[in-house]
């Protein structure tokens, strides 16, 4: 079946009750934590799912994040663009906002934030993580970061739906260390796993609705 996107329809999905911890565990790591430590205070970050259409479909990016940034947890990984709040942003929204038009070159006034996903967890950054959901008219014109970004990854969002994006893979988290029975969401032949694939795997419910 093919799959159509209103953003309109997608806000008022957004701005209903949310599936959660639920939708978010059906992707997650069974070894996963989904809150802080006692005592421990997360940081705040936001990242942007931007959804613009192209050619008939509709997409959103991912980045691959730079291998050589010492300072980045989670390089080499595949995530969505956002970064951690400053002092200097307004709310949540304009984090993800900023983030984005720096790590992948978009226009941040021409993008309507429609709604936003449940908070979610990173213990290995300590990171609440605030997703935005937003669209824009035209594809924007990619100026990737090259400090923070190795490549940009357009996904298509029916591939969210499709019934073989759903997999299970071994993960390397260390030095002879393996994370096994790892779900993921396989885009583009991407392997979308952690905190992106728990945040996607809420926004492909959502889409349901």
């Amino acid at each position: 079946m093919a799959y159509t996107f209103n953003p309109t329809v997608l806000a008022k999905a957004l701005s209903k009750s949310l599936p959660g911890v639920e939708a978010q565990l059906q992707l997650a790591h069974a070894s996963r934590n989904l809150t802080a430590k006692e005592g421990v205070t997360p940081k705040e970050a936001g990242v942007l799912i931007l959804v613009y259409p192209s050619m008939g479909k509709t997409y959103f990016p991912l980045i691959v994040r730079s291998s050589k940034n010492p300072n980045d947890r989670h390089r080499g990984q595949i995530s969505l663009p956002g970064g951690k709040r400053e002092k200097s942003d307004a709310n949540i929204e304009a984090t993800a906002l900023r983030e984005a038009e720096e790590e992948v070159g978009i226009n941040a006034n021409k993008v309507e934030v429609l709604g936003s996903l449940s908070t979610l967890y990173v213990p290995v950054s300590n990171f609440n993580v605030y997703p935005i959901v937003g669209f824009i008219e035209e594809k924007p014109t990619w100026v990737p970061q090259l400090s923070e970004v190795d490549r940009i990854i357009e996904a298509p969002l029916d591939r969210l739906h499709h019934a073989d994006v759903l997999k299970q893979t071994s993960i390397p988290v260390g030095e002879n260390v393996k994370l096994r029975d790892v779900p993921y969401f396989d885009v583009e032949g991407e392997v979308v796993w952690g905190a992106t694939a728990m945040i996607l795997s809420e926004l492909r419910q959502v889409l349901r609705v």
